[in-house]
């Protein structure tokens, strides 16, 4: 006899009543009835998914000892009760379970909160199928069948927020450490920081040279300059959390400053009592003005090099903000790490750098920033429906006589070691291109290293080479889609670029392609994720691009805004990354 056949009255009543209403059976089989029950129920308890019978008012007729298990309640304890009576922190929908009573589809539930029993994890979390059960017509109740799925939860959290934390990571690639002035990278690690990591930050920096107008610091006193704040405004100068940039404090070697520099492992006062402020701070009166601005919890974090640390990092929160977190404290000190080699590097080569500076403005034909005569605008859409991390990357190069790199690139795959491998494949391309290659050289080079490297990942690969003085653009590309030129008054232009491999084959052969570039065009470079359509062949999906009819004179944020609206429905089947270059109009 199967689940479905056997008298559903014995999962609510128990074999023995059974029996006793069994009027119309043999003695016999109502022996083998009652046999192939306790088999039935023996097969129930001893799986490990959780079976629940309730009856129409959704109280329970029945467990199994998983259930019991899992719940941490006896089986006796649930009998002729409801959920919300056993087990009131288990957030269900009864009123889904009303719904299946009603229509009799089955449908799946994810059931979280807490039991009474103790559980490793920050949340217990099941998925629920439930059933209607009938008996000649009659609707008898519900079967529930329920699996823990609370190390996946926590698994699945715990990926995401790697994940998270890799993408900060990979975006302070590109906006901390983009010179080698220290000033500015210091900057740079203070305003990401705020609001990714703190309300307020700070940067310090181990003073190498002694100020003109102020005694030298006392023997065993270290001295640290501000170089950079980020977040509300300045807090009182002489506390030196926030103080104004170019001002000095000394720092003794009973400071927990002083630890975190001497050891190199970060300083973490979360909720910090005054007592231990004042460790920090020095004087009652820091404190005070630490507690009228509302900050409850203090970060430092060593900036180090293989030698010594070349400063910290203040990481301060306020107000409604929450303490630091364990994996807060790690994602600042890869931040820290990773800012101090800039940093240092910056103060090495101070010198030369200032140096290269004053080349290229006197190469520029106008003075003020670098390169005025051209905008970019960018736009990054993760595939799916959370923000992973993949190997699109993008990237804008100043290069000598205001001529700007544009390039775009795809590693293949997704995850932990596609953006591993893409960090490489940037950083390589930023250093080779630092040299005044041609673009087709570049490439030609890249794609040799890359290779002696030994990446199990290729990647595709678009220059372009923007001279806004020429008034051209030189293309190279290994294995990428092809660039659009959208016209003010003329058709979009697919640029059919000479392609080669991609990068990391170590197959070379790469071509340069320079084309005209008129003032007001925009230059559209892409990913394989804005015309990768299974409902379209690809060819299809690049005559897409070249049918757009966009007003391109506005702001180009504007114009990127447009083309993905136009292009782009839900969610992708890939990454999508755009960057739009314009030449300014004269």
């Amino acid at each position: 006899m199967g689940f479905d056949q056997l008298p559903l009255k014995w999962l609510f009543s128990g074999a023995e009543d059974a029996l006793l209403s069994m009027v119309d059976g043999a003695p016999t089989e109502a022996v083998e009835q009652a046999h192939e029950y306790k088999i039935l129920r023996n097969v129930l308890d001893g799986t490990t998914a959780a079976v629940a019978i309730l009856d129409e008012r959704l109280r329970y007729r029945y467990v199994n000892d998983a259930m019991a298990r899992m719940s941490g309640v006896p089986p006796d304890a649930f009998h002729g009760r409801t959920m919300a009576e056993v087990l009131p922190d288990i957030n269900r929908s009864e009123d889904v379970l009303r719904m299946i009573l009603g229509d009799g589809r089955p449908r799946t539930l994810s059931v979280t909160g807490t039991t009474r029993l103790r559980s490793p994890f920050r949340q217990r979390e099941w998925s629920a199928v439930y059933h209607r059960l009938e008996d000649g017509g009659r609707v008898l109740g519900l079967c529930g069948i329920a699996v823990e799925v609370s190390q996946l939860r926590q698994y699945m959290d715990d990926l995401e927020r790697a994940h998270q934390r890799l993408a900060l990571l990979d975006t302070a690639a590109t906006r901390v450490g983009t010179t080698l002035r220290v000033e500015q990278t210091c900057a740079e690690l203070a305003e990401f920081v705020v609001p990714s990591l703190a309300d307020r930050a700070s940067v310090r920096i181990v003073d190498t040279e002694e100020a003109d107008d102020l005694p030298p610091p006392a023997p065993g006193v270290l001295r640290l300059r501000v170089m950079a704040s980020a977040g509300g405004p300045d807090i009182v100068a002489r506390i030196g959390l926030t103080a104004k940039t170019g001002y000095y404090f000394d720092v003794p070697r009973d400071s927990p400053v002083r630890g975190c520099l001497d050891t190199g492992r970060p300083w973490v006062g979360n909720l910090a009592s005054d007592g231990v402020l004042l460790k920090m701070l020095r004087t009652p009166l820091d404190v005070e003005v630490i507690r009228e601005v509302g900050i409850h919890s203090i970060v430092v974090v060593p900036l180090p090099t293989r030698e010594h640390p070349v400063g910290v990092l203040y990481l301060l929160r306020a107000g409604d903000s929450a303490p630091f977190t364990d994996e807060d404290v790690v994602v600042a000190q890869e931040l820290a790490a990773r800012a101090a080699v800039a940093i240092d590097n910056a103060r090495q080569y101070t010198l030369e750098h200032t140096m290269a500076l004053e080349l290229q403005r006197a190469l520029m034909s106008e003075p003020g920033g670098p390169h005025p005569d051209i905008e970019t605008a960018s736009r990054y859409l993760p595939a799916g429906q959370r923000a992973l991390v993949g190997g699109d990357w993008f990237d804008s190069m100043a290069l000598s006589s205001g001529r700007s790199l544009q390039v775009m690139g795809d590693v293949m795959g997704h995850g932990f070691t596609a953006a591993v491998a893409m960090s490489q494949y940037r950083s390589l391309l930023r250093s080779i291109a630092a040299s005044g290659a041609p673009v087709e050289r570049i490439l030609q080079e890249a794609d040799h290293r890359l290779a002696s490297i030994g990446l199990d990942r290729v990647a595709t690969c678009l220059l372009a080479l923007v001279d806004p003085h020429g008034g051209t653009c030189t293309f190279a590309g290994a294995g990428h889609p092809p660039p659009v030129l959208l016209h003010k008054d003329a058709p979009a232009e697919l640029v059919h670029v000479p392609t080669g491999p991609p990068l990391g084959t170590d197959l070379g052969g790469y071509e340069a392609l320079t084309l005209p570039l008129r003032p007001g065009t925009v230059l559209l470079m892409y990913t394989d994720g804005l015309i990768e359509d299974r409902r379209r062949d690809i060819d299809s999906s690049l005559r897409r691009l070249t049918h757009l009819c966009l007003d391109i004179d506005g702001p180009l944020e504007s114009v990127v805004d447009a083309l993905l609206a136009r292009l782009v429905h839900g969610t992708t089947e890939d990454d999508v990354t755009l960057l739009a270059t314009r030449l300014r109009s004269a």
